[in-house]
């Protein structure tokens, strides 16, 4: 058990606790050689015997640490301690996105877009460096108080050249957010990765999900088979073009969607570039805080 005070490879002094998931628990610490307050992630130690749950979680910090991007949170080194894998990386004073629509139901769609310009910048350049996500949605994309957005947990992400046979078997990934083709058993894509944009693009402005049924499988099947829900069902003030631009994303043929995260991120770009389109730019976040 890792004890409050207690150093991580005589580097790292465990100052707090985090919170604990499913894979791991994560601490706060301080790099006495870098001077700087850090978060480590050490894998739960009953989760060690499942060479799957190792994998993931090896692959995360691989990912991660391979990565630079303004907008994808940055692990800074990669270890073991008593025999569990741990990475440490940037500490975030912040709140995911989930956690934010929990307070504020939805956002502005002004705010919607800056937030999905910066995501949509951040899965570009996981894509343009092989990975696809595959569990990109609110609760793994971190709010700072200035208004950037972190993309976060890489634990099922995937080599983007990988052959089918060679990917984990099963669905992965939260399924309100998967793409009909991964709710039928396919091999993940890059358009994987857009409709899960999409699908959260759309939570964003409507403070709801696109489908809402009470158990997964029935969901999974609504992804597969019901039409995806225009967002001036629930939220009539939404501009038609950022409309559009959620409906493209969220095509149940994946041919037919965004054919990269560049192409939809030009797309959001043009509409916000569109004055028509917002006449409240003010956020919720600064009309209820005073920040951005």
């Amino acid at each position: 058990m890792i004890k409050i005070g207690e150093r991580i490879d005589n580097r790292y002094r465990i100052t707090g606790r985090l919170g604990t998931g499913g894979m791991a628990e994560v601490f706060e610490a301080t790099d006495i050689i870098a001077h700087k307050i850090v978060a480590i992630k050490v894998m739960r130690e009953e989760l060690l015997d499942d060479s799957q749950n190792v994998l993931r979680f090896e692959r995360e910090a691989t990912a991660c640490a391979a990565m630079n991007h303004p907008n994808i949170i940055h692990v800074f080194s990669r270890g073991e301690v008593d025999s569990r894998p741990y990475m440490v990386y940037e500490y975030i004073k912040g709140q995911t996105l989930h956690e934010k629509l929990e307070f504020l139901t939805q956002l502005t769609v002004y705010e919607s877009c800056q937030i999905m310009i910066q995501l949509l910048d951040a899965v570009s350049y996981i894509h343009k460096h092989g990975i696809i996500h595959r569990d990109i949605k609110p609760q793994n994309i971190f709010y700072l108080a200035d208004g950037t957005v972190k993309l976060a947990d890489f634990g099922i992400a995937v080599d983007a050249n990988l052959d089918e046979t060679k990917t984990e078997k099963g669905i992965l990934g939260s399924v309100f957010y998967l793409a009909p083709e991964i709710c039928a058993g396919k091999a993940p894509t890059i358009q994987s990765d857009i409709y899960s944009l999409g699908v959260t693009f759309f939570e964003l402005i409507t403070g709801r999900l696109p489908f809402e049924e009470a158990h997964a499988v029935d969901v999974a099947v609504a992804h597969v088979r019901k039409p995806f829900p225009s967002t001036t069902k629930y939220t009539p003030s939404v501009p038609k073009e950022i409309d559009k631009i959620i409906l493209k994303a969220c095509k149940k043929n994946p041919k037919e969607r965004y054919k990269s995260a560049d192409e939809m991120l030009a797309a959001v770009k043009s509409a916000m570039d569109n004055k028509d389109n917002f006449k409240e730019k003010k956020s919720i976040l600064k009309r209820i805080f005073g920040f951005k």
